[in-house]
């Protein structure tokens, strides 16, 4: 494992063990806020690359030489409080070590294609059984099931889908992107809310759950009170710039100081 590892002795969530198999962005914010609440985060990445997020650069930390190393700025904003270790889920051997370390913990969260872990043995049906009080926590694009399940999910493309991008920018701009990751960000806070009622659901009765967790759901849920604008109302949301939809004044005006 790298790095100097971090403190989950303190926390509400110290004592609880995270095996995290997520990668980029949505999965890293979700478990990173269950190691800020002080669970202890065990990050899988594969050998030689590591998360794929760690080449999303530059800007990349420097060592005391001035040379880049291998972390950049967009990799340690979504993974502090995380110990890490490199596993190779395509052998048998890693394959087996991932289900002896899942053993021991209490969340499994995970960001594969919907089914791709069924290749190593690793899907929620397939551990289940054995470990009938875990907590496993799926993160995709579309969901477990419908008719996009299989199809890979990024933040550029549901913000599209999910609406967001339609009440972006000035009005009669083409569909403009928010100037963050959102769709993967708010799924990942989502993640990070349903895992802790899974946990008192546990807690309660002795049993886990698998949490179904979309990036297309989340982003469709964001959309607030701009969704149920258009459901009471029936008039299409527009792009509005830095206007309000139902209040006044509400925007960005010039002031006397600039």
């Amino acid at each position: 494992m790298t790095g100097s590892p971090p403190d989950h002795t303190t926390g509400p969530l110290s004592g609880l063990r995270v095996f995290d198999m997520t990668r980029v962005l949505a999965g890293p914010t979700c478990t990173q806020i269950l190691g800020d609440l002080g669970a202890d985060v065990i990050k899988i990445e594969r050998p030689g690359r590591g998360d794929d997020s760690r080449g999303m650069g530059p800007p990349y930390l420097t060592d005391a030489q001035g040379k880049d190393t291998a972390e950049s700025a967009y990799f340690l904003s979504v993974n502090r409080n995380k110990r890490s270790v490199t596993l190779n889920l395509t052998t048998e051997e890693g394959q087996e070590l991932a289900r002896r370390m899942i053993g021991k913990c209490d969340v499994v969260v995970e960001n594969f294609r919907t089914g791709a872990l069924a290749q190593y043995g690793l899907a929620y049906d397939q551990i289940r059984e054995a470990y009938p009080a875990l907590v496993y926590c799926s993160v995709t694009g579309f969901g477990q099931t419908g008719p996009y399940a299989e199809r890979g999910g990024y933040d550029y493309l549901v913000q599209g889908m999910g609406g967001i991008m339609s009440v972006t920018g000035e009005p009669g701009d083409a569909p403009t992107k928010v100037g963050v990751g959102v769709s993967d960000i708010i799924t990942g806070m989502y993640a990070a809310i349903a895992i802790q009622a899974a946990l008192r659901h546990r807690d309660l009765t002795g049993e886990g759950q698998h949490i179904d967790m979309a990036l297309l759901d989340s982003q469709v849920a964001w959309l607030s009170y701009v969704g149920e604008n258009y459901l009471v109302s029936g008039k299409m949301p527009q792009r509005l710039g830095s206007q309000h939809p139902n209040i006044m004044p509400y925007q960005v005006f010039r002031a006397s100081d600039g």
